[in-house]
């Protein structure tokens, strides 16, 4: 398809003789917002490091834009992939200014130090961290910021190179309830922009995913148990599959909530002849 940006075709990754992918089958397109969900150890941070072109696969292929991992330099690749992870553990430093923060992406670095930004590169990240509701946090130092804070942060900074994917690995993931509801609007508004590149968000919680997601993946040790449009996908059978537990699945104003299904009524003990 021409308008495939990722592909993954027959994907494997092991390390130390386990599997953390098996033999996946996937693709994301361009203006498709997918959700991966699965419980812990699934293999969702492990498929997004795939799809960024920063894990090579032990077995399988992947297409990233048209290229062939192994077959190109990746760094002429990854500043078209906004990636924002727990696994990159390289953060700004602490007392670098907010607006900095994201600015420096454009070099890929963390640390403002002699690159050159110009009034372009200026207004570009102060628009994005006013996008994710950061404008007054701009000569703010990094290490002054609350968690919900330096996540719109992180999402600012992915987006500086004007990426054509992004992907999220639980970005709501240690928020408030106040953090991760303001969180989800802003993607709420990222997801309607029909300018906006690809999305991929991971999440363990249906209750984080924000309005305008179109397609779900749900994974278990490794392995797909079901991929598709999202109203098909995030339903009662496959999501209870693919936690392993009965659930019950209510979706109302494009927002999904789950709970544990009840259980049948235990049968009635028969009378005393």
């Amino acid at each position: 398809m021409a308008d495939t940006i990722v592909c993954l075709e027959a994907v494997t990754v092991r390390r130390d003789g386990a599997a953390l992918l098996s033999e996946v089958n996937w693709s994301v397109s361009a203006g498709q917002r997918w959700v991966v969900l699965g419980p812990n150890g699934a293999g969702k941070t492990t498929l997004l490091l795939v799809a960024a072109g920063r894990l090579f696969p032990t077995g399988g292929a992947v297409d990233l834009f048209g290229s062939r991992l192994g077959t190109v330099d990746m760094r002429e690749l990854r500043y078209r992939v906004g990636l924002v992870s727990p696994a990159l553990t390289e953060t700004p430093p602490a007392d670098e200014r907010v607006l900095d923060a994201v600015l420096t992406a454009a070099w890929s670095v963390f640390g403002r130090g002699h690159e050159h930004y110009d009034d372009i590169d200026m207004t570009r990240a102060a628009e994005l961290l006013r996008q994710f509701g950061c404008g007054a946090l701009l000569g703010r130092r990094y290490g002054t910021l609350s968690e919900g804070e330096r996540k719109r942060v992180a999402i600012a900074r992915a987006l500086m190179t004007d990426p054509e994917l992004v992907l999220l690995d639980e970005p709501a993931s240690g928020l408030d309830l106040g953090a991760r509801e303001a969180l989800l609007r802003r993607l709420t508004r990222f997801a309607a922009d029909p300018t906006a590149p690809a999305m991929v968000l991971v999440s363990h919680h249906v209750e984080e995913i924000p309005v305008g997601v179109t397609h779900a993946l749900l994974l278990r040790d490794g392995r797909i148990v079901a991929a598709g449009p999202v109203e098909e996908t995030l339903t009662a059978g496959p999501l209870s599959e693919c936690f392993g537990i009965p659930l019950e699945i209510t979706a109302a104003a494009g927002r999904y909530a789950a709970r544990l299904a009840a259980r049948p009524p235990r049968p009635r003990a028969a009378a005393p002849a």
